[in-house]
């Protein structure tokens, strides 16, 4: 780590899945900025042309090949045919690096969610990044390709609480697929690394706040959150550095140290203080929550009753 000479995108191609919008969008145009040749894939075609026609203004040099393609990623033969069109425009050859940023949210209560929220809360949160990744293993083994796949979970990955059990189970998955893969992807010279952002200023972010109840919205109120290019930067410069868990605030950092299992440390200095911090704050941090979900009760089975959960019982 201490002598690692960075990873530079200059001229390397990179495909970034959810790239038309947030934070997939702002690590397009960082890396475009740094030189690297840009295929995004979303499902809105017309949030696609926006965002290639930005980046062709802010591309280094007019060699850079910018690619848009619209697939949804919810299948595996989605991932692969999206994979394969991403390939195909580069000679058939896989990318140097896959920044699986895919992914939504939709907070509401367990009790409250149906059967299709639960399935399409681990589509959106895992599958969609697992099948990229699936997909692009294989290409990058078969073709004897060093890179990176880099993998985009939550805060809610390290920890979680009332209104996310529909998501942070699939952002502790995707924390489990890349701490596996991470070791497994050795056998083929692929670096893994993983992303847990916080809280950030995104349009999916304000769809989020549509169902979200609103106990979780007050114990959110103390996450200022990041914007898009903030946490692209933080992820970027994660990646650079080589490092498996990757974070860019410091609440997230003393999770990350409280709770990171085998996965190697950043920085044993930093990470040393994170963790004597953690060890002091984590149990403070939870103590204030379920302190604040019990305070709730009362306004809670009010709202359940006015929605008709209680039924005639």
């Amino acid at each position: 780590m201490f002598f690692n000479k960075g990873w530079d995108p200059n001229g390397m191609h990179v495909y970034i899945t959810g790239g038309s919008t947030g934070l997939g969008f702002a690590v397009a145009k960082l890396l475009t900025q740094k030189g690297a040749h840009i295929s995004i894939v979303a499902r809105d075609q017309g949030k696609l042309d926006r965002a290639i026609k930005e980046l062709q203004t802010v591309r280094q040099n007019s060699a850079q090949i910018l690619k848009a393609y619209s697939f949804s990623l919810n299948t595996a033969a989605n991932s692969s045919a999206a994979l394969k069109a991403v390939c195909d425009a580069h000679g058939g050859t896989a990318p140097d690096a896959v920044f699986a940023c895919a992914g939504s949210s939709k907070p509401m209560f367990f009790v409250e969610m149906s059967e299709q929220d639960m399935t399409e809360g681990m589509t959106a949160g895992y599958w969609v990044q697992a099948w990229t990744a699936f997909a692009a293993a294989k290409q990058m083994a078969r073709q004897k390709r060093k890179g990176k796949i880099v993998f985009v979970s939550s805060t809610l990955g390290y920890m979680s609480f009332v209104g996310y059990a529909s998501y942070s189970p699939a952002k502790h998955a995707l924390r489990a697929l890349a701490d596996t893969l991470h070791s497994e992807l050795l056998l083929y010279g692929i670096d893994v690394h993983i992303f847990f952002p916080p809280t950030m200023e995104t349009l999916g972010y304000e769809t989020e706040n549509l169902t979200k109840p609103e106990i979780t919205k007050r114990i959110e109120e103390a996450d200022d959150g990041l914007t898009p290019e903030q946490a692209a930067l933080g992820m970027f410069r994660g990646v650079e550095k080589g490092e498996t868990h990757i974070t860019a605030d410091l609440i997230t950092s003393l999770f990350r140290a409280s709770t990171r299992g085998s996965a190697p440390k950043n920085n044993w200095i930093l990470d040393g203080i994170y963790d004597s911090i953690a060890f002091f704050a984590t149990p403070i941090w939870r103590r204030s929550v379920n302190k604040r979900v019990v305070a709730h009760m009362d306004e809670h089975r009010t709202y359940l009753g006015k929605n008709g959960f209680f039924g005639d019982t």
